[in-house]
């Protein structure tokens, strides 16, 4: 479930779940700010995956940080990012242990062998 440091207010029905990758490598601030009565605000690193709970018609702002500064690159509506839950009895067997979020590699590997980059740690006695 999410994590909820700042809960919405009670005056807000509807929810959803959402998810926000930040693909860049750059750290960004991804922010909430039309909701009345709600602080939301969270630094993504690169890389890093945000799941959180909002109002169906809260939008996401993402700022990139710059040198010394940040500029305002993004905003998307939340059920945009919305992530689809599956009860125990929708799931497939055959997707047990996959994603539910994304299929696509975060960062991708090199092609490197191991044995240029591994060596055995040996031990004098």
């Amino acid at each position: 479930m999410a994590q909820i440091l700042d809960p919405l207010p009670p005056e807000q029905l509807g929810k959803v779940l959402c998810c926000y990758i930040n693909a860049t490598s750059k750290i960004q601030v991804a922010r909430i700010t039309n909701i009345p009565n709600w602080y939301f605000e969270r630094v993504v690193f690169p890389g890093q995956r945000l799941v959180f709970e909002a109002p169906l018609d809260a939008h996401m702002e993402i700022h990139t940080g710059m040198m010394a500064s940040a500029i305002l690159s993004d905003t998307i509506p939340c059920d945009r990012l919305a992530v689809i839950e599956h009860s125990n009895s929708e799931l497939d067997t055959n997707s047990i242990g996959a994603d539910p979020i994304s299929t696509k590699a975060i960062v991708q590997s090199n092609n490197t062998k191991s044995s240029d980059t591994t060596k055995p740690l040996t031990v004098s006695g």
